[in-house]
């Protein structure tokens, strides 16, 4: 019984130390070659890319013993036997994205940082604002009446 845990919880070990490498591997993405483009030249002038970089990872693993229960109406009184049952299992997931955020511009002596809008979170700030408005609004027309 003790070498079969000692086997699920070698192997769940395992598992979770190559889940760790994965979330080594997804967080060096963060580096600062993949936040900053190579300078590209255009015109005498040397433009740069900064991106913002998302990572979000979890995993979990686990292991376990207990009674299991199986009909064998042969070989017990009251067609039940005992035996003991042991399971491991895990899961992880992960993801990671990038958007651009910014534009630099090198020209001699000047440097010019541009930002990018991201338009789809402004619409979204927007109507998010309209709705807390709408929402407010309302609640203090029902306190008047």
């Amino acid at each position: 019984m003790e070498d079969k845990i000692k086997v699920l919880a070698d192997s769940n070990l395992e598992s979770g130390l190559q889940s760790l490498k994965v979330m080594e591997k997804l967080a060096e993405s963060a580096r600062p070659e993949a936040v900053f483009s190579e300078p590209v030249e255009m015109g005498g002038k040397k433009v740069i890319t900064a991106s913002e970089i998302s990572l979000g990872l979890g995993f979990g693993f686990g292991f376990g013993s207990g009674p299991r229960f199986r009909t064998n109406l042969e070989e017990s009184s009251n067609g039940l036997e005992e035996e003991t049952g042991m399971g491991s299992g895990g899961g992880g997931g992960g993801g990671a994205g990038a958007r651009p955020v910014a534009v630099i511009t090198l020209e001699g002596d000047q440097v010019t940082v541009q930002p990018i809008l991201d338009l789809t979170k402004i619409s979204l700030a927007f109507l998010t604002m309209l709705g807390s408005i709408f929402v407010l609004g309302s609640r203090m027309k029902q306190r008047k009446q």
